[in-house]
């Protein structure tokens, strides 16, 4: 971000707030990507010009988590990273940004490649190409199973939920067992002196 058309870099005047706007935008995504169908696992936001403030960026980071909290997983802690770089990026334009995420979202994708890759497997298109440099069919049905077993892995990141109560009170009853377990440990030394 910014996008513009060629040549009207000079035309185009962004601050911190438009440019976090833009790259959080689905319809700037490199992938055909809607984020509202999966969860984020990580982010990290890169602005680049010699007039940004961090207090800026900080502010929007802050306002991004608010606003997007559910749309992050809940297990991983400090998933969103911002970071920026004081070199103007070109002549004509004063600031850049940059963003680069892992998202649930992206298992979409690879759902398509894969059902595109069942149908023409199915009808051996492109084949004899492969296979004439060597390949045989247990390399293409590993890779279709790869494929699946990705989809599989985003969607198991997404559904799943850490209950922070439970694990707190999990890890309490541990530490009274430990020190239960000490304790008599520390008794038997004493009656075997």
């Amino acid at each position: 971000a910014p996008l513009f058309a060629p040549g009207e870099g000079s035309k185009v005047r962004v601050n911190v707030r438009e440019l976090t706007d833009q790259m959080w935008s689905s319809k700037n995504f490199l992938a055909n990507v809607r984020s509202d169908d999966g969860k984020y696992l990580a982010a990290s936001c890169s602005y680049r010009g010699s007039n940004i403030s961090s207090q800026e960026v900080e502010d929007e980071m802050a306002q991004i988590q608010q606003k997007l909290s559910e749309d992050f997983v809940s297990w991983i802690p400090s998933n969103l990273q911002s970071s920026i770089i004081n070199v103007q990026p070109l002549d004509d334009i004063a600031m850049s940004g940059t963003f680069v995420a892992n998202t649930t979202a992206i298992k979409g994708v690879f759902q398509r490649i894969s059902a595109q890759f069942a149908k023409m497997y199915k009808r051996g298109g492109f084949l004899h190409w492969y296979k004439g440099e060597g390949m045989d069919d247990m390399e293409f049905q590993e890779a279709d199973k790869n494929v699946r077993d990705l989809i599989i892995e985003y969607q198991d990141k997404q559904d799943c939920e850490v209950d922070l109560e439970n694990l707190d009170e999990e890890e309490s009853d541990e530490d009274e067992s430990e020190n239960e377990e000490e304790s008599s440990s520390e008794e038997e030394e004493e009656d075997e002196f």
